[in-house]
C-alpha cells in the first residue's frame, strides 16, 4: 500500500507508463487464457493499454481543472493590484496538493465580456522550497470566474494540455 501511495504522489511519467504497461500486460495475460493467437492477444492488450492511458489523462486534466478553478475563483474576487492566496487539495493523489499566490495585473474585455489578466505562483514545499510564476487570463461566466487561457505553460503541465 505504501508503494502505491508513493507511486500516486510521485512522478507523473512513472504513473502514466506504469498504468499503461500494467493494463496492457494484465489484459494480454487474461486474454492468453482464451486464445493462443498472438495477434489477438496483442491487439486486446494494446486496446486496454490505450484505454487505461486515456483514463489517466482524463483524471490528470480534471486535477488541473480543479487547480485552475481555485485560482480563477480567488482572482475573480480581487481588484487590480491586489494579491490573494490559493490552494488546491486533490481527492485523488496523482499529483501533490499545491498552493500559491495570485495577483490581478489588469482588466480586459468589452461589452458583456469581463476578464482579468493574472500572475500566479505555485509554491513547492520541501527542503528546496521553490516558487514558479505563470500568467493566465480568467473570465466571468455568470457569477463564476473560469480559466480562459487556451494553453497552460507546457513546462508546468508537460505535454498534457
Amino acid at each position: 500500500m505504501a508503494c502505491l501511495a508513493a507511486l500516486l504522489g510521485g512522478c507523473t511519467a512513472v504513473l502514466t507508463e506504469g498504468t499503461s504497461a500494467g493494463a496492457g500486460i494484465t489484459a494480454a495475460g487474461i486474454t492468453r487464457g482464451a486464445t493462443r493467437n498472438a495477434g489477438v492477444i496483442t491487439g486486446i492488450g494494446l486496446g486496454v493499454q490505450s484505454a487505461a492511458r486515456a483514463g489517466l489523462q482524463y483524471t490528470e486534466r480534471k486535477v488541473h481543472q480543479t487547480e485552475q478553478d481555485r485560482i480563477a475563483a480567488v482572482a475573480g474576487a480581487l481588484l487590480v493590484g491586489e494579491v490573494g492566496t490559493w490552494q488546491a487539495a486533490h481527492t485523488v493523489p496523482i499529483e501533490a496538493d499545491e498552493q500559491g499566490e495570485v495577483a490581478v495585473s489588469r482588466l480586459v474585455g468589452a461589452g458583456g465580456i469581463m476578464c482579468k489578466e493574472i500572475v500566479f505562483s505555485v509554491d513547492h514545499a520541501g527542503k528546496d522550497h521553490r516558487r514558479e510564476f505563470y500568467t493566465a487570463t480568467v473570465c466571468r461566466d455568470g457569477s463564476t470566474w473560469k480559466w480562459a487561457t487556451a494553453e497552460p505553460a507546457t513546462e508546468r503541465w508537460g505535454v498534457l494540455q
